[in-house]
């Protein structure tokens, strides 16, 4: 099964600057949707040392052909040095949620 839909998981250190990039990737046509989720908490090493954090989580709905472009522009326009970003493929869903993803890019 080709896939062709996926949706590009990421983090911020706030939402502001989620919501802030959410618009910068919609307005450029690389994402249909983008769905905020507040205060998720992160424990994670950086730079040898455990870090606890909160964040806000960023899903982003596109299509497998415009992730890559996707991923480039996020990493020009996140704060992080290393942003997390993890494509989830779309294996099924909505024809006309899936057709509108295609429409609005």
């Amino acid at each position: 099964m080709e896939i062709e839909f996926v949706t590009v998981y990421t983090t911020f250190p706030n939402k502001e600057e989620a919501k802030h990039c959410a618009k910068i990737l919609i307005g450029e046509r690389l994402t249909a949707c983008a769905n905020l989720i507040d205060k998720m908490e992160s424990i994670y090493v950086w730079n040898d040392t455990l870090e606890e954090s909160m964040e806000t989580v960023c899903l982003f709905k596109t299509t497998k052909e415009k992730s890559e472009p996707l991923k480039q522009r996020l990493k020009e326009i996140h704060s992080y040095e290393i942003p997390c970003m993890v494509v989830w493929p779309i294996l099924s869903g909505d024809k006309d949620y899936l057709d509108w993803i295609r429409k609005s890019l």
